[in-house]
């Protein structure tokens, strides 16, 4: 069950990706980085009517993965073959069912904003899948592997050089709102990414912290820490109960804590980082 829920958000990031690309980025000339910026760009080159972005995006993708079978081996993930191939073959399905010619608004920032926001969402949910699409990716980990160079430094400079290929093969307008894309979906990704690994960390000072450890180990199915502690205005005894929980049982704990103990201090973080049983692994 859970490699099928993989398997279904790794699909849906994938078309995500393949609705902003194909309505919005590829009409409008945008070239953001990756396959399909590369796939934008020849296609204004190649004079062949007949090679559609579609057609050179599966191409391209069909190249790299095996040359990322090749360099990288076993350790070349099946979700990235899978995405990539998901990819390639709905951008084909689309050109067919609904070709495009032109874009499909006067309003070039509007459809910058569509083609961002979509294809960042995408992206963030392959990555929070341990997935990417493949493309570009596949260059900066074989240069990771062999070189001393950063993944993300690398894929930053190599998606600026297809950005800028556009001021020439295109125009000034189209160049700099490929570059405005290109900027903006790397912090969109990097925002969406923390959202969906968002949790909440508590610490709650109680007189009763028997009743709450016990709803938190039999109902929520989470473990806690628990503190001694001195009050130090009052002096009293206090026990702090360190806990953390994903964000929709965050609204469960708070009211529960309230109701057993009304006196209860409770302080409530957001966290993107939860590393161990139950959570993450390293």
């Amino acid at each position: 069950m859970q490699t099928i829920m993989k398997y279904l958000k790794i699909t849906l990031g994938t078309l995500m990706i393949t609705f902003g690309v194909y309505l919005f980025k590829i009409p409008n000339g945008f070239s953001t980085g990756g396959v399909s910026g590369i796939a934008t760009v020849l296609g204004k080159i190649i004079p062949n009517v007949n090679v559609t972005p579609g057609m050179l995006i599966m191409i391209i993708n069909v190249l790299l993965l095996m040359i990322g079978l090749s360099f990288l081996g076993s350790s070349f993930a099946i979700y990235t073959v899978y995405s990539s191939m998901l990819f390639s073959l709905s951008m084909w399905v689309l050109e067919i069912l609904v070709p495009i010619t032109k874009p499909i608004t006067d309003q070039p920032f509007l459809e910058l904003v569509y083609a961002i926001l979509l294809t960042a969402f995408g992206s963030a949910i392959l990555f929070h899948s341990n997935a990417s699409s493949g493309g570009t990716d596949i260059v900066a980990l074989i240069l990771k592997k062999y070189t001393k160079l950063d993944v993300g430094k690398t894929l930053l400079m190599t998606d600026f050089l297809i950005a800028v290929s556009t001021f020439i093969v295109f125009d000034y307008k189209t160049g700099l709102f490929s570059l405005l894309g290109l900027f903006a979906k790397a912090f969109v990704v990097d925002s969406v990414v923390e959202s969906l690994d968002m949790c909440k960390s508590f610490m709650i000072i109680t007189t009763q912290p028997d009743e709450i450890c016990k709803y938190i180990i039999t109902d929520m199915k989470h473990s806690a820490t628990v503190i001694d502690a001195t009050g130090a205005y009052t002096g009293e005894d206090r026990r702090v109960i360190i806990t953390v929980c994903k964000r929709i049982e965050a609204i469960r704990l708070k009211k529960k804590v309230n109701e057993i103990d009304h006196s209860a201090f409770v302080v409530a973080n957001n966290t993107t980082e939860i590393i161990g049983r139950g959570f993450r692994s390293v």
